[in-house]
């Protein structure tokens, strides 16, 4: 090579690779060119989107039309509503029923799930062969085709409400929903309120603080105990000085046409929590059995060993570690529990698909609603998300 050469030219000699033939280099250009390809496609794609609904005076990221009048009903609103609030609260209240099942969902589920585990792995030969048949029914069965079954074949075949099945607590069922016992809210709940918010940050703060004491010295602090206590001891304190009731108790008592008082629960929104609790609990049952065979053998056998009972082999030695395999999978669970809810159009729940979709036939907005109800399906998957990710760093192993 001559000093005359460039440097560039001197540096690919040097290596004895051609450009053209160099992966790396070779590995940013097909990069390179895909990006270009996928954005190009992208700006084309919504440039045409968006002077077609110019020339159609729709105004494709104009949100005026949220602050018109919905026009339409909405069935058991958690807030008070009518036909002439406008757009943006009936979204809200779509949010709102959609964080409401999907919360009750992901508590059950994972109880269920849970329990099912538990029982997959258990050595009664009934008890595992019946959680192992309902695991592989539910997890091969659609989920639209469950909740059709759970409204159509389950709740709408319930006796009328003046005929209703009833069962201890009280507990009715009927074509109307559930039916329970319920505690409502006096005057005097907010005050209470504090308090118990109160016990539980101090009940959480006693614990880790008893528990790392116990494991610096080996003394004996009873972490578990003393945060019950305050658990238990300031919602009392707060009780008593409330002056009166917090809640009430309302018991559901049959009227001329439906129950009154107490917790009413409509067949849709229950035929739906059921179905999401019964599909994702399957899945949770899997991932949690997963977990625990993770756990070598010996730790169940050391756990013994110590005079342990099952169930403190469980609580003390083995979902701790188990927890570390379970939580990543468990996340996308909660996360497609949450995404599933939308099914809920099938049998008219009024979550956030349903209000979309009906704002949609009264607005005529079909582009910038879609955006919307997708921007809050992926902030509650990414909250969701978050808050399972700080617990998982929590509880993950620290490599040396």
């Amino acid at each position: 090579m001559t000093g005359s050469q460039p440097a560039f030219a001197r540096i690919l000699s040097r290596r004895g690779v051609p450009l053209w033939r160099d992966v790396v280099v070779l590995q940013w250009v097909a990069q390179i060119v895909s990006a270009v390809l996928v954005i190009g496609f992208l700006l084309f794609f919504l440039g045409n989107v968006i002077r077609a609904a110019e020339l159609r005076g729709l105004g494709l990221l104009s949100y005026g039309f949220l602050n018109e009048a919905a026009g339409f009903p909405l069935p058991e609103a958690v807030l008070e509503y009518e036909p002439s609030y406008p757009f943006w609260y009936a979204f809200l209240l779509g949010i709102l029923h959609t964080l409401k099942v999907s919360l009750v969902g992901i508590v059950l589920a994972t109880i269920l799930g849970t329990v099912t585990a538990l029982a997959r792995l258990s050595t009664n030969w009934l008890v595992s062969h019946i959680a192992s048949v309902y695991i592989e029914i539910i997890r091969n069965v659609p989920l639209a085709v469950q909740l059709v079954f759970w409204y159509f074949a389950v709740f709408q075949q319930l006796p009328p409400v003046q005929e209703c099945l009833s069962f201890p607590g009280p507990i009715y069922l009927s074509q109307r929903g559930l039916n329970m016992v319920w505690a409502e809210p006096t005057p005097t709940c907010g005050l209470w309120g504090v308090f118990v918010l109160a016990g539980v940050v101090l009940a959480v703060a006693l614990h880790r603080i008893l528990l790392n004491y116990q494991l610096q010295t080996g003394r004996t602090t009873y972490p578990v105990a003393m945060a019950v206590a305050i658990l238990v001891a300031l919602p009392a304190v707060g009780w008593l000085v409330a002056g009166g009731n917090p809640l009430r108790l309302t018991v559901p008592e049959l009227g001329k046409f439906n129950f009154i008082g107490g917790l009413s629960l409509t067949p849709e929104f229950t035929a739906l929590l059921v179905g999401l609790v019964c599909y994702t609990g399957a899945f949770i049952a899997e991932v949690v059995r997963a977990g625990i065979l993770a756990v070598h053998r010996g730790q169940f056998e050391a756990a013994r060993a110590l005079g342990l009972t099952p169930l403190q082999v469980l609580r003390l030695v083995v979902f701790p570690q188990a927890l570390r395999v379970i939580i990543p999978p468990l996340i996308s669970q909660y996360l497609n529990l949450t995404k599933n809810s939308s099914l809920a159009i099938i049998i008219g729940y009024p979550d956030l698909f349903f209000v979309g979709r009906t704002t949609i036939n009264q607005a005529g907005r079909a582009v910038p609603v879609f955006i919307l109800v997708m921007a809050c399906y992926l902030s509650m998957s990414l909250i969701t998300s978050i808050i399972m990710n700080i617990y998982n760093r929590r509880i993950r192993l620290v490599e040396r």
